[in-house]
């Protein structure tokens, strides 16, 4: 856990206000968490994580990502798959308008992800909201409250688009008929996908 900055030093001597020290703080704080993360890769960052105070449970792939600055609030389950970029947010940060009257006013809330659930890129996950077991966040999405369990949702803010079974169903169908005959490398692959959607990309 990155230590903080004296309190004297952030001040400068009685320059900086309380508030202000305490942006610094957070800034010095995301700084140094994104060096430290840089070292990592998707299949050891667990341990990162379960060092600066998150739970994270067994056989995850999470891409080093923006990582909430109060990582004790976060609980991952097992197998979970979090994509690039992905923002946990265990606070509100709207309460900075009220800080003239309420200097120390702050709103903050634990994000729970359970077993089996995939967290795509961009994704930005807000205080207080569960993502239920065996769940899909789709590419870009905004989750402000609950995703049910089963579920695949999109959006912004997050809703439920299908059922997870539908989901799973449409993804057979569609690898059923993109997937080779035969089993290839890599280079086969692509070229066995560049002729199967010649059309589609011409």
């Amino acid at each position: 856990m990155p230590r903080p900055w004296p309190e004297s030093r952030l001040r400068l001597g009685g320059l900086l206000s309380a508030s202000r020290a305490l942006q610094l703080e957070a800034i010095y704080r995301r700084i140094r968490s994104a060096l430290e993360v840089h070292g990592y890769t998707p299949y050891t960052i667990a341990d990162y994580l379960r060092q600066s105070g998150a739970e994270v449970g067994e056989g995850c792939w999470i891409v080093p990502t923006s990582f909430s600055t109060e990582p004790y609030l976060v609980r991952i389950g097992n197998h979970v798959s979090i994509e690039e970029g992905v923002s946990f947010m265990t606070h509100d940060g709207g309460p900075w308008v009220f800080r003239d009257r309420i200097s120390d006013l702050q709103v903050l809330g634990p994000i729970v992800i359970y077993d089996n659930c995939y967290i795509g890129a961009r994704t930005i996950l807000g205080p207080n909201t569960r993502i239920g077991p065996n769940s899909v966040v789709l590419a870009g999405s905004v989750v402000i409250s609950d995703v049910p369990p089963n579920t695949v949702a999109l959006g912004v803010p997050a809703r439920p688009l299908m059922p997870l079974d539908q989901y799973r169903q449409k993804c057979v169908e569609r690898w059923t008929a993109q997937r080779s005959a035969e089993p290839c490398d890599r280079e086969q692959m692509k070229q066995h996908l560049l002729t199967h959607f010649r059309e589609q990309l011409s």
